[in-house]
C-alpha cells in the first residue's frame, strides 16, 4: 500500500479546556481536505471530532461517519457528511472505521478516544494488520501513555517494541507526510485483517 486515501480519526466527542486541542482538530481536518484525504470518524458534531469534520467539509474534502445507533442524540451527527453509516454497537462500528481507513490517527481524546487507539496498538502487535497508527501529540498529550508502554515493557508485559509500531507527530501539518511514508513499507495484504488458517 503506497497511497493513503482514507484517514480515521479517533478523538474527544469533548473539547478538552486547552485550546490547543481544537486547533490542531482543525488543522489535521484541512491538511486532510488538502491533501484529498477522506475523514472517516465517529460521525458525530460535538467537541474534536465536530471540529476535524467541520473542517474537512469547509475546506472542499469528503468525510464518513460511523455512529452506533445509542449515540444518535448525544454526538448529535452531522447532516452535512458525505456518507452517513449507523452500526448496531460499538464493535460494529469500529469493525466499519477498520475497514473504510488506511491509516489510524488518534488526536487528544478521553477513554473512548483510549479504547479505540489501543485496540488497534493490540491488533498490530498480534499481527492482525500493518496500517499506519499515529498519534498527534499535541503539547505532550501522549507522553503518559507512552510512560505507561515502556513501563509495561520493562516489566516483561509486552513483547517486541510496540512503540515502533506507534508514529508520532508533534504539529498536526506533519500527521499526512509521516502516513505517507509509513504506507510505502505496507504490503497490500497486510491491510486486511489477518485470517486464522483455520478459517481459511
Amino acid at each position: 500500500m503506497s497511497k493513503i486515501n482514507a484517514v480515521c480519526v479517533y478523538c474527544g466527542s469533548s473539547a478538552g479546556n486547552d485550546p490547543a486541542f481544537l486547533r490542531a482538530a482543525e488543522t489535521l481536518g484541512k491538511a486532510l481536505a488538502q491533501g484529498g484525504v477522506r475523514l472517516v470518524y465517529g460521525g458525530g458534531s460535538v467537541g474534536m471530532m465536530g471540529a476535524v469534520a467541520r473542517a474537512v467539509l469547509k475546506h472542499g474534502g469528503k468525510a464518513t461517519g460511523i455512529i452506533p445507533e445509542f449515540l444518535f442524540r448525544r454526538e448529535q451527527p452531522d447532516a452535512q457528511n458525505e456518507e452517513l453509516i449507523v452500526t448496531r454497537d460499538m464493535h460494529e462500528r469500529k469493525q466499519k472505521m477498520f475497514e473504510q481507513a488506511d491509516a489510524f490517527v488518534a488526536l487528544p481524546g478521553g477513554i473512548g478516544t483510549l479504547e479505540e487507539l489501543v485496540e488497534q496498538l493490540t491488533w498490530v502487535q498480534i499481527g492482525q494488520h500493518r496500517k499506519p497508527l499515529l498519534l498527534v501529540n499535541i503539547n505532550g498529550f501522549w507522553e503518559p501513555l507512552r510512560d505507561l508502554l515502556e513501563h509495561m515493557e520493562k516489566l516483561g508485559f509486552i513483547y517486541g517494541d510496540v512503540q515502533s509500531s506507534l508514529l508520532i507527530a508533534d504539529r498536526p501539518e506533519d500527521v499526512l507526510p509521516k502516513l505517507r511514508e509509513a504506507a510505502h513499507a505496507v504490503s497490500e495484504a497486510e491491510t486486511r485483517m489477518a485470517v486464522p488458517a483455520e478459517k481459511l
